[in-house]
């Protein structure tokens, strides 16, 4: 079968956030006593299921940066490519250096949250709607939710709780996205998006 460039970004960042949700959800299962209120996320890389949390972000990290040179050969867009592969990379980084890194850790989970928020955003230009009205109001929501987590404004969800704020909206956006290049040839896609600008 001859893959598209498009199709084939869209099948990495279809998997790539798919298998982080599951590895997510079972790690968050074989966590004794974990809350997704008051615990972070990233507890999860350094609990009872460490290797297989880490190993799935790392997996979609490097899902998300291949994705970003498919992407970059679809559309010849760079800005958008440059987001996605720092934001990969971000992810990476988290698998690589859990929470018991402290700073590098908080660096890499913030270099995570902000480009997802900005690649979701930035992408509205590939994308037909109304998935592009989606995909800016899924980043505002991620970095909206990022400000108020900075500045410790959890409005009742917890730590936690607004970690998820920031990072669900990104991995539903992310699987949907991913899904949209994969239905479309590269050819359609790239039209649509010039009749667009």
């Amino acid at each position: 079968m001859n893959f598209t460039y498009s199709k084939v970004a869209g099948a990495l960042l279809f998997v790539g956030g798919v298998q982080f949700v599951v590895g997510m959800f079972v790690a968050e299962a074989l966590y004794p006593g974990y809350s997704i209120s008051q615990n972070f996320i990233s507890d999860l890389g350094v609990g009872p299921a460490a290797f297989i949390f880490n190993s799935s972000v790392i997996l979609l990290g490097l899902m998300v940066i291949v994705s970003a040179y498919f992407i970059e050969r679809a559309f010849r867009t760079h800005v958008v490519a440059v987001l996605f592969g720092l934001a990969g990379a971000g992810a990476i980084g988290v698998g690589v250096f859990p929470e018991n890194f402290e700073l590098i850790h908080l660096g890499v989970s913030f270099v995570t949250f902000l480009f997802g928020g900005l690649s979701a955003i930035a992408a509205y230009k590939l994308e037909k709607t109304p998935l592009s009205h989606f995909s800016v109001i899924m980043g505002a929501i991620s970095l909206s939710a990022l400000a108020l987590f900075l500045t410790e404004t959890f409005l009742g969800l917890g730590q936690g709780g607004m970690e998820r704020m920031i990072v669900y909206p990104i991995l539903l956006w992310v699987t949907g996205f991913g899904g949209y290049l994969m239905g479309y040839s590269q050819t359609a896609i790239t039209v649509g998006s010039r009749a667009a600008k």
